[in-house]
């Protein structure tokens, strides 16, 4: 049954050969890869002035040089990871680049602070995404987390049936939310040139508030940064492009690049021009598209097509913290299950987890964007300052054509990247960002450890083949029994085909039960060796161990032992509940004794 039900929520195996097919065209690519950056559009900018709210409308215009200078980072963003697809065309993005020029470390740091990201992205992005729904229905506000909840769960499983899949799911609700915004940035200039650009609620350029200062810019700054999110997905998902690969990689970050630009400063301006402030109920947004289309159907339709396009851009970090987490596995920083593929070829165990971490940051933090997004810019930027300052490193080393041109622009990407993370850190410590500060450190001391487990493994498991060969050794069976039946006939059979040396041991809670048993013993007739014991405590496990330890002082000492422990299966799952405890607690305890080889041996119950 469960396996039916995983049929049909997935889908059928893929075979590997399948791969090739799971491969995104630039079409598909745009909206599933691009889908987190572009949907910053919805935030981004309030961000920003969230922080500048309590100056009134005498600070709105502050964001305006804000929103300039984030667009020169955007800018020097894209022609760094247009520089990075190229010369790290396996994907990992900043993880490739930091671990290639600085070191395993520097690439672990850089991965770690990636993978915290990609949690962060989808509990910001679906928080975000319900906000949106709920701004427009009110009453909706106290299902905050399970709407969250359900729909992490939704992607989850349309992830689970392969990339190629959710793409095509998930391509027109983005697709959808850039129409949107096209349609609002122009309709709304063209409304304004008919007043000249200007409303009686535009505030007055550069007059300098009470309450200015160069931190609160710093800390506005860094805060409207958070639109810059998600630009990386494009270059650690390279292997995922369709031939030619790089060509087709680069051609899509340059759209996003385009899209995002024109979507983030054109909505930008638009509220700095209609004197838009920040409402924690109604999200500029949507106070936006209220002022040009009032409560009309396009009003909803960008409502709703925000609210897809925030949601699914939780999409974005599905498809770039499984590649990220299994390139870690590769190197020794993950779990190795992260490197294995499921049946619709996708690395699901990378997608469950995500998923499950999500669900617990949503519950943390209730769902609410705004505690989620301190939390949230602190590891992307850091990995941005890592890529940039490593591509700055690589143009030193090889001095291609133009390298200088190039090193300078990666130069002051790096420069404003260090700059997001240290005021982020500094100004949203109190908020949130501390959490990060101490995740950060104890993922990559998580992953040393992870990988020096795995070289002492393999240095473990390393032989000499000219000096070891595999050789026969004399071997005891012992096969504990709680009576005459047929599974203990059939563990038996399989005992005596191992090994002549056959035990059977029986614990027994009193005498008679001894007697009993012997006698049935004898009358069987097996000439199979049966030891008894008696436990005072009622337990079957302490008299095992005692006798296993007494093996070593036999005459003729078998170099190896073998428990068997008998199991029936029964034919319908629950009906395990009722039964084989014991055999579970024996092989728990068993598997950690070095000298014993425990073996199961089912029998399969007809009904």
């Amino acid at each position: 049954m469960p396996t039916n039900i995983k049929q049909v929520l997935i889908g059928r195996p893929k075979k590997s050969r399948e791969l090739v097919n799971e491969r995104l065209s630039k079409l598909k690519a745009l909206p599933i890869l691009s889908s987190d950056a572009l949907s910053s559009v919805a935030y981004g900018y309030e961000a920003s002035l969230t922080e500048m709210a309590f100056l009134g409308t005498a600070g709105l215009w502050l964001g305006v040089p804000i929103m300039g200078v984030i667009t020169l980072l955007l800018i020097a963003l894209i022609l760094s990871y247009l520089q990075v697809i190229k010369v790290y065309p396996g994907g990992g993005g900043a993880y490739a680049v930091a671990s290639a020029q600085f070191g395993k470390i520097a690439g672990l740091v850089a991965g770690s602070a990636l993978l915290i990201d990609y949690t962060l992205t989808v509990a910001v992005s679906v928080s975000s995404g319900v906000a949106a729904l709920t701004s427009a229905y009110p009453g909706a506000l106290p299902y905050t987390v399970p709407m969250c909840i359900a729909c992490i769960l939704i992607i989850m499983v349309v992830n689970l049936r392969g990339i190629n899949e959710s793409a095509s799911a998930f391509m027109w609700p983005t697709y959808a939310f850039i129409v949107s915004m096209i349609v609002l940035v122009g309709v709304g200039f063209f409304q304004l040139s008919k007043t000249g650009f200007s409303t009686p609620q535009t505030p007055v350029f550069g007059l300098i508030p009470k309450g200015f200062s160069i931190l609160l810019i710093l800390r506005a700054f860094a805060s409207g940064c958070s639109a810059l999110t998600g630009i990386e997905a494009i270059s650690n998902a390279t292997p995922q492009f369709r031939e030619p690969t790089i060509r087709n990689a680069q051609k899509t970050l340059l759209m996003l690049g385009l899209l995002l630009a024109v979507m983030y400063l054109g909505t930008g301006l638009l509220a700095f021009k209609l004197g838009i402030q920040v409402n924690p109920d109604v999200t500029v947004l949507s106070q936006m598209a209220t002022h040009f289309f009032h409560n009309g159907w396009f009003y909803y339709f960008i409502q709703f097509s925000t609210f897809a396009v925030l949601v699914l851009a939780a999409n974005t970090s599905y498809s770039g913290f499984p590649i990220l987490a299994a390139l870690m596995a590769r190197d020794g920083f993950m779990p190795h299950m992260f490197m294995l593929r499921g049946d619709r070829l996708g690395y699901s165990n990378g997608i469950f987890i995500l998923s499950m971490l999500a669900i617990i940051l949503v519950i943390a933090f209730r769902g609410n964007t705004n505690a989620l997004i301190p939390l949230y810019a602190i590891g992307v930027f850091l990995s941005f300052t890592l890529a940039q300052s490593g591509m700055i490193k690589h143009w030193v080393k090889t001095r291609a054509s133009g390298w200088a041109i190039r090193g300078a622009i990666n130069s002051f990407g790096a420069f404003l990247s260090a700059i997001v993370t240290v005021v982020f850190s500094i100004a949203k410590f109190s908020q949130g960002a501390w959490i990060v500060l101490i995740l950060l450190p104890l993922i990559v001391y998580f992953g040393l450890k992870v990988r020096r487990h795995y070289r002492a493994i393999a240095d473990n498991l390393r032989i000499d083949m000219t000096k070891i060969r595999p050789r026969p050794h004399s071997t005891t069976v012992i096969v504990p029994i709680a009576g005459i039946n047929r599974v203990v006939a059939s563990t038996l059979s399989y005992a005596l085909s191992v090994s002549d040396q056959v035990v059977a041991f029986y614990v027994a809670f009193d005498d008679e039960a001894i007697e009993r048993m012997e006698e049935k013993w004898a009358t069987w007739g097996t000439g199979i060796r049966l030891v008894t014991a008696r436990s005072q405590y009622r337990s079957v496990v302490r008299p095992l161990l005692r006798f296993l330890n007494t093996i070593e002082n036999w005459e003729g000492q078998p170099e190896n032992v073998i428990v068997a422990i008998p199991q029936f299966i029964a034919k319908r799952w629950w009906h395990n509940i009722l039964h084989n405890q014991t055999s579970l607690l024996l092989r728990t305890i068993l598997l950690y004794r070095k000298d014993i080889i425990v073996t199961t041996v089912p029998y399969h119950l007809s009904d």
